[in-house]
């Protein structure tokens, strides 16, 4: 085992693998695992194939321009199908003499069986990304016909890019992939998974996820198998898996750097206990909802004893835990005298000044958690994105994101170096409060932020958005991609300088109808709440559509933010009981009358009805034209009504 991999101590291992499985079983068992290493799949070549034989022709007579070789195996398949039909030589001498992009070593040593040197190989980890990566580099495709020799599964991501980047893409497919000729160590591994008996799962391939779907359906355990895989660990060999296994609803909590079998063993070693232990089982409360209890660990410091560290726990609290969204703001006098000698994006970038303004309002407020004065925009910025806040306009991005060459140019963050001034704003604001009150971090989702990298700036229909989601899945996929990675590491980064817990803004998603959310938003932020650091409370909130809230909780997060376009109440039944309700008394109601402000408080901590895991909010921010003394009388309220529930 390398020194630097923990390994599995001891848990237990169902991988899915197809040609080295007893390689792979010794790996997991050198590493401390339990290894039940199944072969889920075998390949079948079609034994007619009249859609390679048109390929072929198309071929010869020069109607194809660019041929891309995904697998070797294929290759010899697709040589064998051809060969029946026209003549070997005439079919070889036209692959030699069109473009030939060779996805990593295995169809380059078919190729040079065959006679042909592949005209560019694609790099390692040789994913569909890498297929994408290499063609923008050295081959242009627009206007240009492009065969995929296909396997099995059709890569959609790949066939979506090509095609927006202006190719006409036709794809080859060779064999098909059946179950493996012995199918009882694939059906006892299934079986054992839905029993609870399996602690990791591994898969090398997308096919073994859908031939292990199959087998659950033919075993009638598919429930059970789904439940499981809630609590177990799931580690997926790369992105094309990844994108597979979230297509069916399957979480992935590992993919390594290279999609290699070994990357993935090792990485799963490294990773897989300690996101074992975070996991907890399933278990059903008394109306027969199915939920998660939190996986939060013990308290860690002072800030962990106060009511909104507990609440996010759903723990009970002596008193119903209040923050405010934009808490630090306009409608402070304090703050527009800060605000009035520098513009915007200055003082975000000024963390003394950004600390100055939190640390004034929690003083005045008297809240119970902090979240750093920051805002979303300007981690767009070392992201390729031209941003400036335009007076009276609000943000304006000046190269905005319209089409797939576009989304080509947009800079995932490997590192977050360049916004070390949101860091040491969370240093500076820790360091500056006291012990026992929370630094929230927080980062925009990413919907929102792939909508203002789209449109520009603010939108009413966001037709450039829908426009690119709709027309170009790729593409899409691809943005949201790198925004998800670029901000779960903006968090965690976060979480590093001291924030105790995170909140994720979709301000915009509001615009899209459950099934949009599902296909186009849910798998990303998933991704982003499950990739933040362990013990960390993840406050998933979103604004405008009510119909949204069960597909939030489904992404994630120990909370889940509300706005007030639903009762708290309804809003919780919505979420499932397993989760904390963040919200939701409508900012406008600051601008009446105390009384009211108390009497609506009040509504809200009614239909929270005492429950531990309620945070009070906004639905959204302070207005600016908020009176101060408006919100102060709201804080006093709800620290009063909330104690007097409780009593």
């Amino acid at each position: 085992m390398p020194n630097d991999v923990p390994g599995f101590s001891g848990l237990r291992v169902a991988a899915f693998e197809s040609r080295r499985a007893d390689e792979m079983a010794r790996l997991i068992e050198r590493m401390g695992g339990v290894a039940s290493v199944s072969p889920s799949l075998r390949e079948v070549p079609l034994t007619t194939n009249p859609d390679a034989v048109d390929f072929a022709y198309h071929l010869i007579s020069g109607q194809i321009d660019i041929v891309v070789l995904m697998t070797g195996v294929g290759l010899r398949h697709l040589v064998a199908q051809v060969e029946r039909h026209v003549p070997r030589d005439r079919f070889l001498a036209s692959l030699s003499d069109v473009t030939t992009v060779a996805r990593g070593p295995k169809p380059v040593t078919v190729l040079r069986e065959l006679g042909i040197t592949p005209t560019w190989r694609v790099p390692e980890p040789n994913t569909w990304r890498e297929v994408l990566a290499t063609i923008d580099q050295h081959v242009p495709v627009r206007n240009q016909i492009v065969a995929v020799q296909e396997y099995g599964l059709p890569n959609a991501s790949l066939v979506a890019g090509l095609e927006a980047r202006g190719a006409g893409v036709r794809t080859v497919k060779v064999y098909e992939w059946d179950f493996p000729e012995d199918t009882r160590p694939l059906a006892d591994n299934v079986r054992a998974i839905a029993a609870g008996e399996r602690d990791l799962a591994l898969f090398t391939s997308a096919h073994q996820v859908v031939n292990m779907l199959r087998m659950a359906e033919q075993l009638e355990v598919t429930p059970s198998l789904r439940q499981q895989f809630r609590r177990m660990v799931v580690a997926s060999i790369g992105p094309t898996t990844s994108e597979t296994l979230r297509d069916n609803d399957l979480t992935v909590d590992v993919e390594p750097e290279h999609s290699k079998m070994g990357h993935l063993v090792a990485a799963a070693a490294a990773q897989g206990p300690e996101l074992h232990r975070r996991k907890q089982p399933i278990t059903t409360s008394g109306n027969g909802a199915r939920h998660q209890p939190s996986t939060l660990g013990p308290a860690r410091g002072p800030w962990d004893d106060g009511p909104f560290m507990k609440a996010c726990r759903l723990e009970p609290t002596d008193r119903t835990p209040i923050w405010l969204m934009r808490q630090a703001g306009r409608y402070m006098a304090e703050y527009r005298a800060v605000r009035s000698k520098t513009t915007f994006l200055e003082l975000c970038r000024n963390p003394q000044l950004c600390t100055e303004v939190m640390l004034t309002a929690v003083e005045r407020l008297n809240v119970d958690a902090a979240i750093i004065f920051a805002d979303l925009l300007p981690m767009l910025e070392p992201m390729g994105l031209d941003l400036e806040f335009a007076a009276g306009e609000g943000p304006v991005i000046h190269n905005p994101v319209r089409d797939a060459a576009d989304v080509d140019r947009v800079v995932e963050l490997v590192d977050v170096d360049s916004l070390d001034f949101v860091m040491e704003t969370v240093r500076l604001t820790r360091a500056g409060l006291p012990a026992q009150i929370p630094v929230l971090g927080f980062a925009g989702a990413p919907f929102t932020l792939a909508s203002y990298t789209i449109e520009g700036g603010a939108s009413r229909s966001y037709l450039h958005t829908k426009t690119l989601m709709y027309r170009d899945p790729g593409a899409w996929d691809e943005l949201m991609s790198r925004l998800a990675r670029s901000v779960t590491r903006y968090l965690n980064a976060q979480v590093a300088a001291g924030a105790q817990a995170v909140q994720l803004f979709d301000s915009w998603v509001g615009c899209l109808g459950p099934d949009d959310y599902r296909r186009y938003v849910l798998p990303y932020t998933r991704s982003i709440i499950e990739g933040i650091t362990p013990g960390v409370p993840v406050i998933n909130f979103a604004t405008g559509n009510p119909a949204l809230l069960p597909l939030l909780a489904e992404a994630g997060g120990h909370v889940i933010g509300v706005d007030w376009r639903i009762r708290l109440d309804d809003a919780w039944r919505a979420v499932g009981e397993g989760r904390g309700v963040q919200g939701n008394l409508d900012p406008l109601v600051l601008l009446s009358e105390p009384d009211e402000i108390r009497r609506r408080a009040k509504d809200v901590l009614d239909q929270a009805a005492g429950r531990p895991g309620h945070i009070f909010n906004l639905g959204h921010g302070v207005m600016p034209q908020t009176p101060v003394e408006n919100v102060i009388a709201l804080v006093e309220a709800v620290h009063e009504l909330g104690a007097r529930r409780r009593g």
